[in-house]
């Protein structure tokens, strides 16, 4: 059972969380409190230690953020919810830090609670946070990689390529480090975007700032020396992007 406190100021919402985490998950979730503000919620992290925290962004006396600057306790797996629009939902991404989108889904829910199941670190970092109060401020231009050893942050023009092999995904740096992380290309497509980034391929994504030649015979070379195949469905639109007349 995770020991679950709810931080959210408006109480319908409150109620409604409640009865989902009921009935999606009775035997993992333990509701133990609830708070409306930051004071409250900084107190009864501290004081209960729970193994869960649902924290809404704004709360009426401050934010998500003042309370875990505030707290001493910090092992405990972290949900934001948020209204927040579509920028802001691609900096939760970017930052590496789970997010249910309100209203919540309970589909999502019940995939946000299985993914704690497999989660080795509980701390929260960080390094995390600070990404994703600057990426909430501006178009972000980094991103968080979190392996088993650690949360790599990575400026998004020191990535050369993404190679993906069933579930992980290995990202190239220019300064030749390989970081690998748990989740499949598809997680990480819908943030390295056109101009800069292109899904050449199922199994490869490049920085096309990072292209050394390409042919028409469908590879391209990169930086690091390394030879990417092109997709024949994503031809016509790599050579677009590269303003190349076929």
């Amino acid at each position: 059972m995770y020991k679950t406190i709810i931080i959210e100021d408006e109480q319908r919402i409150r109620e409604a969380l409640s009865i989902m985490l009921e009935m999606t998950a009775p035997d993992t979730i333990q509701i133990v409190a609830y708070a409306q503000s930051v004071e409250e919620a900084v107190k009864l992290i501290d004081r209960l230690k729970p193994d869960l925290v649902f924290m809404d962004i704004m709360l009426k006396d401050g934010t998500g953020f003042d309370v875990l600057q505030q707290i001493t306790f910090n092992s405990f797996h972290l949900i934001f919810t948020t209204a927040y629009e579509q920028h802001a939902i691609n900096a939760f991404k970017y930052s590496a830090i789970d997010y249910l989108l309100k209203p919540i889904d309970t589909e999502e829910l019940k995939t946000a609670i299985e993914r704690i199941a497999v989660l080795q670190q509980r701390v929260l970092e960080k390094k995390q946070l600070n990404e994703l109060q600057t990426n909430l401020n501006k178009t972000p231009d980094r991103i968080i990689l979190p392996t088993q050893e650690a949360m790599y942050v990575v400026r998004l023009d020191q990535i050369i390529r993404c190679e993906t092999s069933g579930s992980y995904t290995t990202f190239f740096l220019i300064d030749g480090r390989k970081i690998m992380v748990s989740k499949p290309l598809k997680n990480y497509e819908d943030l390295l975007e056109p101009p800069a980034f292109f899904r050449i391929h199922q199994s490869h994504l490049i920085n096309v700032n990072c292209v050394v030649s390409y042919s028409r015979e469908g590879m391209v070379q990169m930086t690091d020396k390394s030879f990417v195949p092109i997709s024949r469905g994503k031809k016509e639109s790599f050579f677009k992007l590269m303003k190349y007349e076929m």
